[in-house]
């Protein structure tokens, strides 16, 4: 199938050409370049051909086709000898500067014997000397074959290095990085990376650099101690090679790089981001290189024991990390022992082999924002059904295995439960293990009764352990362990199973409504019923009866909560001193700082933090002499959380931090760390350590993953690549998100669709900033089209849509964005997004302007017009903007799009419009620079563009002394250089 219309002349042809080269490589910019080609021959004009055979070549070259590439050039030669006269001076110099793309491709195919490639090397010294050009580029290829083969190099790059560069000389960047290279092979880290210089820090670039140069550098940088900079490297450098199959080699030195780096979790990431290299990349030599880096890896998570690990690998089969390693390597073992057959040397199999040899350079350098390792890549197991209640009366034949008898760990799992230790829950995973086997045998032991209250146990505890959103699975565990231990004659657990299930049942009821009164009256009933069950419940243990009270109180610190009813308050508490009295007459320890705790919550859902306070400060001087210990990390987490509502941020940041310190000596799942982090990410961003907050939304992030809590991950995710965009650390924010919505429940869909697009909308927005207009674009493109259909969300479609328009602008694409920006209007009738709108037009119209000048000025005004219409909607609607008003920055605007497109005299009268607006600034006011501005702006249009001087110079010396007397010298800066330049033309 034809994946454009075929041209129907030359004009058509090469308007299609022109949109083809606009295509990333790949297939369908390939498969289009030929049927362009096809096309071309029908017009029987050797110049179109030409085009379309250039076009062709250059996509199966950056295709990764390099078998193809030289019979395209041959034609192309072919028609230069038959036709001189056609090839202008811009199509010669594309011709003698493809002579080296085609050495490229010879070289990288191992059936091309080496008096082939020593032939066409000569084939082009002698063209070059007969077209009368320099012979520089000749010396490069000869050096690259040397390099390749592994021989004579040292005199193949004395004769090219020593020559003067050519216009057909390879760009700076790429003899740059083969310079490098040449130091590198010599074992000169130092002196390659000196060479890099100019590449890596952005200097010199080109379509290939400096990703090319980057992923050869990021060893030497970290063997030289510069770990930092190559972790910074490997960002951006990895985003520009990936998925590319012209840069396959690149992405396998990435790959190493994560695997010598402790980064194996984000090299299997990777690795299944670029999958589909295996089977697109056409080059042998890019293929061994490719799969070179990819045994590096493989054979290093190999070693750390998870060769059972899936990877992904070649296309029809589902791989482990053991079985693709073997095939990698035999299929890279005969690469390299072709290439080395074809030169007769054995270079590619020694460099593979030093490869392969390398150990790992750091124990583990922290790569992304997203830290994982090997275990977080590995499949969940299987949940173990518990097996059915039977009887039996032999101790179990595996309880050998256990540190002490079976009825013993039975026994210790119920006595840690009864105290609420965390360490029970040790005892219950344990225990869950042991019952699973098919040949567990239940302790015939009175003590520890039957079997079926042992499942009754395991099901309570899985209940306790659901996630907080889980309430109709927590509440069937519940009412099932209620039964089983009904069941076992066990009244009192059965009770308070009961009453843990009605109040997940509250939970499960008020899902689906917002309605507080709602939610209140089902947590009012649920605690009606717990009383009742209370009260019907006789012969109930103390720990049992504290229990139920504790599940009382809580009830109504929910209700209190989620009311926020002042009537609430007083019963909430005297349920809380109910437990207590009861607790402390029993002396139940765990259960006295329970209900400290809960009084405290309650007077601060009250919102009398300064009581909270005075309570948590006692009870943690109880903890602290008489414990259980355990509470002190969630006591530490809720007087951070109070210190934070009082605005201390610094004392809620030593709690918070003590709270984390003392829940790393508990087990895993006792404390809620996921919060603590959370308000430690909150306490940090009020210090001003927003870096350091960020460790905390990222890690409270994965430890919600791992507890299988996706979406709440992926919200504190979502914020974390928002602050590290807000920092400007836009490497790291895509390279998060590009994590993210790599994972699988995401490809497949089955995360909420609105957090999925505010990742990609981050994403988006990332790219941008990184000046990847290209992929910024495409990706806004998308998701103005998906937003569209959010008929329950216009307002946000509308500021996507116009953000879409923004960048089709910069791209020089206004035919599109004016068709962005009315979706945007449309969206905006519907739900007002004013100053987003406003923001958006004024940008239009400064970029139409500032791109095409008097011609683009009427289409400018236009889209001003528009922002004109949303001020006085937004006046009328009484809507204030947060910075400037929108009359303001819209007076502005026209005086900028006036300037640009030469219209003067409109342009000062639209800045004296917004000076007017903005008024003179004052010693307290904030929009002194803006101000400033205005008048600058105002003065260069008046005393340069409009050549009058004298006004121009009053208006900045009253200005500057405006300024001056108000102490806003910073401001005054831009003005006093204006004053000083028009002196001088004076």
């Amino acid at each position: 199938m034809p994946t454009a219309p075929h041209p129907q002349n030359t004009d058509e042809l090469y308007r299609a050409l022109q949109e083809n080269d606009r295509r990333p490589y790949g297939r369908t910019r390939t498969v289009t370049a030929e049927e362009l080609v096809d096309a071309a021959e029908r017009f029987d004009e050797p110049v179109p051909l030409i085009h379309a055979l250039l076009e062709l070549q250059e996509a199966y070259t950056y295709g990764s086709e390099p078998r193809k590439s030289p019979v395209v050039f041959a034609r192309l030669l072919t028609l230069f000898d038959e036709r001189p006269d056609v090839f202008d001076e811009r199509l010669r110099h594309m011709l003698f500067w493809r002579f080296k793309w085609v050495a490229n491709a010879l070289r990288a195919l191992p059936e091309v014997p080496l008096t082939s490639l020593r032939q066409w090397l000569t084939e082009m010294r002698d063209r070059y000397e007969k077209a009368g050009l320099g012979l520089q580029p000749y010396y490069g290829q000869a050096y690259q074959l040397a390099a390749h083969t592994g021989e004579d190099t040292t005199l193949a790059y004395e004769l090219w290095a020593a020559r003067s560069r050519t216009r057909l000389s390879d760009c700076e960047a790429c003899e740059i990085c083969e310079r490098a290279l040449h130091h590198l092979a010599a074992g000169d880290d130092e002196r390659a990376l000196h060479a890099w210089a100019p590449v890596l820090n952005g200097t010199e670039s080109c379509q290939e650099e400096p990703a090319r140069s980057v992923s050869y550098a990021l060893l030497p940088l970290l063997r030289t101690g510069h770990a930092d900079r190559a972790r910074e490297l490997h960002l951006a450098g990895y985003r520009a090679c990936r998925r590319n199959p012209s840069m396959a080699g690149e992405v396998g030195r990435h790959l190493e790089f994560c695997a010598l780096t402790g980064n194996e979790a984000r090299g299997l990431e990777l690795l299944a981001e670029n999958r589909s290299l295996f089977d697109e990349v056409d080059s042998p030599l890019a293929l061994l290189d490719l799969l070179t880096g990819v045994e590096v890896l493989l054979r290093r998570i190999e070693h750390l024991g998870h060769g059972d690990l899936p990877a992904a690998g070649f296309a029809g089969r589902t791989w482990t990390v053991s079985d693709l390693c073997a095939e990698v390597r035999g299929r890279a073992d005969d690469l390299a022992a072709r290439f080395d057959a074809r030169n007769g040397t054995t270079a590619h199999t020694d460099r593979r082999r030093t490869r392969l040899d390398r150990v790992p350079l750091l124990d583990a350098l922290e790569l992304t924002l997203r830290t994982r390792g090997l275990d977080d890549v590995a499949p969940a197991a299987a949940p173990v059904t518990p097996p059915a209640a039977t009887s039996a009366a032999a101790p179990a034949a595996d309880a050998a295995a256990a540190p002490e008898t079976l009825p013993e760990l039975i026994l210790r799992a119920r006595a840690l439960d009864a105290q609420g230790h965390p360490d029970a829950q040790a005892c219950w995973s344990r225990l869950r293990t042991l019952a699973g086997a098919r040949d567990y045998v239940h302790p015939d032991d009175p003590a520890v009764g039957p079997l079926v209250r042992l499942r009754a146990d395991l099901l309570a505890d899985e209940a306790g352990r659901t996630g907080d959103e889980e309430y109709a699975a927590a509440a069937a565990l519940h009412e099932e362990a209620a039964g089983l231990y009904e069941d076992a004659g066990e009244p009192g657990d059965a009770a308070v199973a009961r009453a843990c299930a009605l109040l997940a049942g509250a939970g499960t009821d008020a899902e689906g409504t917002e309605d507080p009164e709602v939610k209140a009256a089902g947590l009012t009933a649920a605690h009606q019923a717990m009383v009742r069950l209370h009260e019907e419940t006789p012969g109930l243990a103390p720990y049992q009866e504290a229990r139920l009270l504790r599940v009382r109180a809580t009830a109504l610190g929910l209700r209190l909560q989620t009311s926020g009813s002042e009537e609430h308050v007083a019963p909430a508490l005297a349920e809380v001193d109910r437990l207590l009295a009861f607790a402390t007459r029993h002396d139940i320890t765990g259960q006295i700082s329970g209900a400290l705790l809960l009084r405290a919550s309650t007077h601060a859902v009250s919102g009398d933090l300064p009581a909270a306070l005075t309570e948590v400060d006692a009870l943690l001087d109880r903890l602290k002499a008489q414990g259980p210990a355990w509470h002190l990390p969630r006591t530490l987490g809720l007087r951070g959380r109070l210190r934070l509502g009082l605005r201390d941020a610094g004392a809620a940041y030593t709690d918070l931090t003590e709270g984390l310190r003392l829940a790393a000596d508990l087990p895993a799942d006792a404390v809620d760390t996921v919060r603590l982090h959370g308000d430690l990410a909150e306490a940090c961003m009020r210090l001003g350590r927003p870096d350091e907050a960020l460790r905390h939304l990222t890690r409270s992030a994965e430890l919600e993953l791992r507890r299988g809590n996706r979406t709440d991950a992926f919200c504190a995710y979502s914020s974390a690549a928002q602050l590290s965009l807000d920092l400007g650390r836009v490497e790291d924010c895509i390279a998060l998100l590009d994590s993210l919505l790599a994972e699988p429940d995401v490809t497949a869909g089955e995360l909420d669709d609105r957090l999925v697009a505010q990742l990609r909308l981050t994403r988006a927005r990332a790219l941008h900033a990184g000046e990847d207009l290209k992929a910024a674009t495409a990706e806004f493109v998308a998701l103005a089209a998906e937003s569209a259909g959010w008929d329950d969300d216009p307002g946000s479609h509308a500021m996507i849509a116009g953000e879409t328009a923004v960048l089709l602008g910069e791209s020089g694409d206004f035919g599109r964005a004016r068709e962005a920006a009315d979706q945007a209007l449309a969206a905006h009738a519907r739900s007002p997004r004013y100053e987003q709108l406003s923001n958006c037009l004024r940008e239009l119209a400064r970029l139409r302007s500032q791109q095409q000048g008097p011609d683009g000025l009427p289409d400018a005004l236009v889209f001003l017009a528009d922002a004109g219409k949303v001020a006085d909607e937004a006046r009328a609607a009484g809507f204030e903007a947060r910075g400037r008003s929108l009359d303001t920055a819209l007076a502005y605007e026209y005086g900028r799009v006036n300037a640009y497109a030469g219209a003067y005299e409109d342009s000062l009268a639209a800045l004296e419009r917004a000076i007017a607006l903005l008024g003179e600034p004052g010693p307290e006011e904030d929009h002194a620079g803006e101000w400033a501005e205005c008048v600058r702006l105002a003065a260069a249009v008046e005393g340069i563009y409009l050549e009058r001087p004298a006004p121009a110079l009053a208006r900045l010396d009253a200005a500057v002394s405006r300024l001056a007397a108000l102490g806003h010298t910073e401001e005054a800066e831009p003005l006093t250089a204006l004053v000083a330049k028009l002196r001088d033309e004076a």
